[in-house]
């Protein structure tokens, strides 16, 4: 089984689609306002993003994004205008995380792990 694609329902389906395009997704279905999907530039998985109404901020859910060069994403993503809830840092997980919110209030994860985001010291055997 492969994670295929994540579903965001948005009051705000233009301006979150904007947004995942700026983050360095591309747009593979248009059918704005009401749908768009977008291809990640790395790997297989999509992203869909849905017009919807009664939607609720803080869903508990968090997507990550992995970036080899974590830093100077976050540079290039400040420089189109995107602000950060938190800045790059390292992590006692061994990983470096960068947080940012799309237009839905959903936490964006921007992270680098390398050979420890699947094979950590504590994996399962």
């Amino acid at each position: 089984m492969n994670l295929n694609q994540v579903t965001i329902y948005s009051k705000f389906p233009v301006e979150t689609v904007e947004f995942f395009e700026k983050l360095g997704l591309r747009r593979i279905v248009d059918s704005l306002p009401r749908y768009a999907r977008l291809e990640c530039p790395d790997g297989e998985s999509t992203l869909s993003v849905h017009i919807g109404e009664n939607i609720s901020s803080n869903n508990g859910i968090t997507l990550y994004f992995e970036c080899e060069e974590l830093d100077e994403k976050v540079a290039e993503l400040r420089a189109l205008g995107l602000s950060f809830d938190e800045e790059p840092t390292d992590r006692e997980w061994f990983g470096r995380e960068a947080y940012l919110s799309d237009p839905n209030n959903n936490k964006i994860c921007l992270f680098y792990a390398g050979e420890n985001r699947k094979n950590p010291p504590w994996r399962v055997k």
